[in-house]
């Protein structure tokens, strides 16, 4: 459930906000509210400006984060020049639009050429200002810029892993209101998993972490009671009880592993850095012969997984007898590979699962 104000109000900070004009994401990183309690919450959303400011939106990307650059003034919108355009500027559409700032910025009309006026030029901001409009700029009578030079930008996802050492595990972590905050991880099972790990550009979740695995955040705890059907393209599409009436503490904080793709993971470990290989092809998981397998072939696994490099690599079934098929044999990888499957090995297995490998990875 959503529990927020309703549009068309100012705040206890002399904060006026609005209805969102024009009601799509990224916006909802901002103020969601729901038509009915229960309901998911829409992306009818107040976005929170000072009176006079204008809205900003991000056109012509694939991903609701980054686009061409389009600001609304006297009730039009229009494009900015790229004119002195940088990462400063960048950080203030960003978070003006709720995330918590600029990955890049883009130049000669990178997300396409927009139409209609251009309506800031020579554009300089200090980085700390709360709307483009306050940063120093020419307006649309004295720019000089075509629209082969519109402005771009790629916001950061306001969503991350923490604590986890690799990019692909962790404390989850969101970002709304301008705070980094945690998820409770009442109900959060693998569907709400998967729409994370899908946001933040992999394939899927191997798993659900509870009971603060990767240790307890600090902050607000955004989110409680997420469940998610797991075809949201974004983990705050999904329904959710917000940090006003959430009911958890941050021993609660939940955790995801995501899967890299990779068909790689590393079983029977006291660690998750640290077990018997196990690789996926033709639809299932089988184990990988310990014949001349050595720290070469230990390295590339490691890495695959996220991880520095090959501590030491173990033969005869170290980490327990794996079951099922002996997908690989005989590997004599280069160390240069990023995916086991492109080493050289034999086509022929000849071993036992006496003989399945296994490796420690820093």
């Amino acid at each position: 459930m959503c529990f927020v104000p309703t549009c068309g109000f100012t705040g206890s900070d002399g904060v006026a906000r609005t209805c969102n004009p024009y009601g799509s994401r990224p916006c909802c990183n901002i103020f969601s509210f729901c038509d009915y309690p229960g309901q998911a919450c829409t992306c009818s959303v107040c976005i929170d400006y000072r009176i006079g400011n204008p809205p900003v939106r991000l056109v012509g990307g694939q991903d609701g984060k980054s686009g061409r650059v389009e600001v609304n003034i006297n009730d039009g919108w229009g494009t900015v020049c790229d004119d002195f355009w940088d990462i400063k500027e960048g950080n203030v559409v960003c978070r003006q639009l709720g995330f918590p700032g600029a990955e890049s910025v883009e130049i000669s009309g990178f997300h396409g050429h927009g139409t209609g006026p251009i309506l800031m030029d020579d554009i300089r901001c200090a980085g700390n200002e709360g709307s483009l409009l306050d940063c120093t700029h020419l307006d649309s009578s004295a720019q000089n810029c075509q629209h082969s030079e519109d402005a771009g930008v790629t916001c950061t996802p306001g969503i991350r892993l923490a604590n986890g050492g690799v990019s692909h595990r962790g404390r989850l972590e969101i970002y709304i209101d301008n705070q980094w905050g945690t998820v409770c991880d009442d109900q959060f099972d693998m569907s709400d998993a998967n729409v994370v790990c899908r946001q933040l550009g992999f394939p899927g979740a191997d798993s659900v972490q509870w009971e603060a695995s990767y240790g307890q955040g600090s902050g607000p705890i955004h989110m409680d009671d997420v469940p998610c059907s797991g075809s949201e393209t974004n983990i705050l599409d999904c329904t959710y009880v917000g940090a006003l009436q959430k009911n958890c503490e941050h021993s609660e904080d939940v955790g995801v592993i995501c899967s890299l793709g990779s068909e790689v993971r590393l079983v029977g470990g006291s660690t998750e850095k640290k077990g018997r290989v196990e690789v996926f092809k033709d639809g299932s998981w089988g184990t990988v012969c310990d014949d001349l397998f050595d720290i070469t072939d230990g390295n590339v696994v490691c890495r695959h997984l996220g991880y520095t490099r090959a501590e030491t690599t173990l033969g005869r079934a170290y980490f327990g007898q794996g079951d099922g098929p002996i997908h690989l044999d005989n590997l004599e990888c280069t160390g240069t590979e990023t995916n086991i499957f492109d080493c050289p090995g034999a086509s022929a297995i000849d071993c036992g699962h006496s003989e399945d490998v296994g490796v420690s990875c820093v």
